[in-house]
């Protein structure tokens, strides 16, 4: 259900000694950091750590749903945006995260935002919009 969640942070630097430290008490580690957001995981990256953006009290959480494919992330897009979602992204690939990163992101009612997302190893004709 849950393919990766993410939370932002007032001092990336600090929050990255923290998480680098009490992560590892459990067994993971930071397997990718792109500077501007840390993710940590066992196999891959399944808790992201971000440099907040502007000085407000409220902090961005992002919760990435898993779907099994790309007709499932725009299905899940749609609906939201039915029930009175912002779109943030519209469904497409996302090269900059990896090669075969499908997904869109929507803001819900509350302000939270979330993404569908659909990992595969090969591409294949339904992962174009």
């Amino acid at each position: 259900m849950i393919d990766h969640l993410g939370i932002t942070c007032a001092d990336l630097p600090a929050a990255a000694a923290f998480y680098d430290e009490v992560l590892a008490v459990l067994g993971h580690r930071r397997l990718m950091d792109h500077g501007v957001a840390i993710g940590y995981g066992t196999h891959q990256p399944a808790f992201w750590v971000a440099r907040a953006e502007g000085d407000g009290p409220g902090r961005e959480v992002h919760v990435a749903f898993s779907a099994p494919d790309a007709a499932t992330v725009r299905a899940f897009h749609d609906a939201a945006l039915r029930h009175g979602a912002e779109s943030l992204h519209a469904p497409r690939m996302w090269p900059e995260y990896h090669d075969h990163y499908y997904g869109a992101f929507v803001r819900d009612p509350d302000g939270k935002s979330h993404g569908p997302i659909s990992l595969r190893d090969t591409l294949e004709d339904d992962w174009r919009p």
